[in-house]
């Protein structure tokens, strides 16, 4: 008896999400569906296929060899559903609807919410999805319609525009200043308490970019989470690092000349070539680029 044709995408969606994740509730997560549907669609589809696609381990569900054939081919699957998905948006000429954008933490929390407050009300009929986290959405794939990213985005079909960049600057809490004094060169930092990244390098990179021979243990307070990080450096955790509109805007931070030059960080829109020019992506992606420009340089 024949097996019956592969006919039903959330069944081939379910089955590379736990691929790629390693487990059902990671998978989950991804799809923003519960743990148990997603195992009752797995074996839905291993039914299908007659075949056991994954192998339970410790830590999780791996690819059996069977899974690792099919693969390949539901990736394939998955970029075309995405072509279609994709030309079909780009068809929508309505000056509606839904608009993700994904950003950093910081630019979400800080700078675009009074951004998206206006666009509001000049397209009352455009609703917006902000998605704040420090992770690459893949435009492609619909995970978001605009990203405001920190760096070039190097996706192919990804239109993207260098808006300029954001000035970073190194600061302290008042209330940790005058208890320590300020540092008037980078030889002084040796003397006071640093607020750092934990896991991220990119303190560290940046600092040695420099020539300043910094290390992890240089930074008595490490935290990952961007606005944690400033609340940190608010407090009077020690100094730190943060983008000059921040500190400009506190009057409980005070910035600091050490005489070295800080590299700003680069401000980047982007968007599926695709959906780039309907009506309501282009009127937030307008949007964007005139409430960014002035924390731009």
């Amino acid at each position: 008896m024949d097996k019956p044709i592969l006919n039903d995408w959330a069944l081939v969606q379910a089955f590379i999400a736990v691929a790629e994740s390693g487990s059902l509730s990671a998978a989950a997560r991804v799809l923003g569906q519960s743990q148990p549907t997603l195992g009752r669609q797995i074996r839905q589809l291993e039914e299908q296929l007659g075949a056991e696609l994954f192998v339970r381990h410790a830590r999780g569900l791996a690819l059996s060899e069977a899974g690792q054939s099919v693969l390949p081919h539901a990736r394939q699957m998955r970029a075309a559903m995405q072509e279609i998905t994709l030309t079909m948006a780009g068809r929508d000429q309505q000056l509606s609807g839904t608009v993700r954008i994904t950003a950093s933490q910081i630019v979400s929390q800080y700078i675009l919410p009074p951004i998206i407050a206006e666009l509001r009300e000049e397209h009352p009929q455009i609703q917006i999805e902000l998605v704040a986290n420090d992770s690459t959405e893949n435009l492609l794939f619909r995970e978001a319609d605009i990203a405001v990213r920190m760096y070039r985005p190097q996706q192919l079909d990804i239109v993207t525009r260098h808006l300029g960049d954001i000035s970073i600057g190194v600061c302290a809490a008042r209330s940790y200043l005058e208890r320590h004094g300020r540092p008037r060169s980078i030889a002084e930092l040796g003397q006071h308490a640093m607020v750092g990244y934990d896991r991220s390098e990119l303190i560290l990179r940046g600092m040695q970019e420099l020539g300043i021979k910094a290390a992890r243990d240089w930074f008595a307070t490490r935290c990952d989470d961007q606005p944690v990080y400033w609340e940190l450096i608010r407090a009077g955790c020690g100094i730190g690092f943060g983008q000059k509109m921040l500190i400009e805007r506190d009057p409980t931070v005070e910035a600091l000349d050490l005489g070295v030059p800080i590299p700003g960080l680069p401000v980047w829109l982007a968007a599926p070539s695709a959906t780039r020019r309907t009506p309501r992506v282009s009127a937030v992606w307008t949007a964007l680029e005139k409430g960014l420009s002035p924390f731009v340089s």
